[in-house]
């Protein structure tokens, strides 16, 4: 249950730091490349059920 969560919210941080989105345009890929591979790690302790 709490994979399941933490796994939604770091989707939904991940679409929050794309960088079509105004407000992180000047970001640069920086943080969705960063959440993007703590999001495959996370997947990959779920998917293996270590959370």
């Amino acid at each position: 249950m709490l994979g399941t969560i933490l796994l939604i919210l770091l989707i939904l941080l991940l679409l929050g730091v794309v960088p079509a989105w105004p407000h992180s345009r000047s970001w640069g890929y920086g943080p969705s490349g960063g959440l993007g591979v703590v999001l495959v790690i996370v997947l990959v302790l779920v998917l293996l059920r270590a959370i």
